[in-house]
């Protein structure tokens, strides 16, 4: 059996949990590759909606395990608190979460250091959600990092924490005029998460190879989205880690021959949260009525999404170096509170039509959106479960969708429930 991927192909909130909870019917294993709780995936279950940050999406699935890997940053209170949170509300977390024990830790002063650069960037600041995990990510690269292993050895905790707060406590007394952070205050304090997470630790990504090895199906959920990667998005606005592809063979411990299907997540209209480029950026009436028909509000942060029209030259280009297999389009049911619908088909840039996503920031920045229009259908289409019930310029917006990707849609949302729908070729 091969590992099925889910990853965005925009600026995140693409509905990715809502695929993966379709998915996750099937799937003995979900697990998280990249990121950290600056994501956030909501699940509706009947009357009850879940939202999770750093639990992957199919824990509201009972009998499937759930691993967050070693390219996750996690934050242990906030873990923590989710973990509360869920067996709270009658989900079995404790006995089917498994933790990386090579994942890196968010400190504190990870996120005291997150928000006061993004503070001093002013005018030009990224939008970052003051979570920590630039920082994090950071000293994972710089080899100072604390990983979720650490907490199991008090000697090599108390040791790093004191090395990495050697650069970081002069940062906040000599630049931000702070008080320094007290290492020995700090291992106290993870020390107390061990008794938690000691039995939910695990290689995960030998979890993964042996359950793919026993023909078992694994699911591999994305976090944030390919226009926010840190090698290939729209750069420095940002995430700083590899949600696209590649980054989940190294996040997940999975070889990339076991990778089947993977599945790219776009919306019927694109949406961003954080400050960067937004071709098709609808600052007006429109926007607002898709943003409210949408409820275009982050799930982790609560902030407006910047809304616009949906950006083909963009999701093209990231469908291609994804290398996706099938595509999934959700939030179809928000164009039916619009009466005409424009889709990016090319940009002008100074002057000059470009079909072919630029590779240049400030092409990016200049770059006006060239538009088709296509008619809307104005009718409520939450009760469609094939294509051929929907409105014909609905199956007409689809079908222009999936042949300008160039790729197989999977599955088409109409509606927030688990059952609105409509589900092709998944599994294929």
């Amino acid at each position: 059996m091969t590992a099925t991927v889910v990853l965005g192909l925009a600026w995140g909130d693409e509905g990715k949990g809502r695929v993966c909870d379709a998915l996750a019917t099937d799937a003995d294993y979900v697990s998280r590759y990249s990121g950290g709780n600056n994501a956030g995936h909501t699940i509706r279950v009947g009357e009850e909606e879940f939202v999770v940050h750093l639990i992957p999406s199919g824990i509201v699935r009972e009998g499937v395990i759930c691993t967050v890997g070693n390219g996750v940053v996690v934050n242990p209170e906030v873990l923590a608190e989710e973990i509360s949170s869920l067996e709270g509300r009658g989900i079995s977390v404790r006995d089917r979460l498994k933790i990386d024990g090579r994942a890196h830790l968010i400190m504190p002063y990870h996120i005291r250091l997150d928000s006061h650069r993004e503070k001093a960037l002013g005018k030009a600041k990224i939008g970052t959600t003051n979570r920590g995990i630039g920082p994090t990510y950071e000293d994972k690269v710089a080899r100072v990092g604390i990983r979720v292993q650490d907490i199991f050895d008090e000697g090599i905790l108390r040791t790093k924490l004191k090395a990495a707060l050697r650069e970081k406590n002069a940062i906040f007394t000599n630049v931000y005029d702070e008080e320094p952070y007290d290492p020995d205050e700090l291992a106290d304090g993870l020390l107390r998460h061990g008794e938690l997470l000691e039995p939910m630790v695990a290689d995960t990504g030998t979890m993964l190879r042996d359950a793919l090895e026993r023909g078992e199906k694994v699911l591999l959920e994305g976090a944030q989205a390919t226009l926010l990667d840190n090698d290939f998005g729209t750069y420095p606005f940002v995430t700083s880690s590899n949600p696209s592809v590649g980054g989940v063979c190294v996040g997940a411990g999975i070889p990339p021959r076991e990778l089947d299907q993977i599945i790219g997540v776009t919306k019927a209209y694109t949406t961003r949260v954080g400050d960067g480029p937004f071709p098709t950026e609808l600052s007006n009436e429109i926007g607002d009525t898709i943003r409210e028909a949408g409820h275009e509000y982050g799930s982790t942060t609560g902030r407006p999404r910047r809304c616009g029209w949906l950006d083909l030259v963009a999701v093209k280009w990231t469908a291609r170096l994804n290398g996706i297999t099938h595509l999934a389009l959700t939030l179809l049911d928000v164009l039916s509170a619009v009466e005409e619908i424009n889709v990016c088909v090319g940009y002008e840039i100074d002057g000059q039509r470009v079909d072919v996503y630029p590779m240049h920031q400030t092409d990016l920045h200049h770059a006006k959106p060239v538009y088709k229009t296509l008619p809307g259908w104005g009718v409520d289409i939450t009760g469609c479960r094939m294509r051929g019930d929907l409105p014909e310029a609905a199956q007409d917006f689809v079908g222009f969708v999936e042949a300008e990707i160039g790729a197989p849609l999977c599955m088409i949302s109409v509606g927030p429930e688990r059952d609105q729908a409509i589900i092709e070729r998944i599994g294929a």
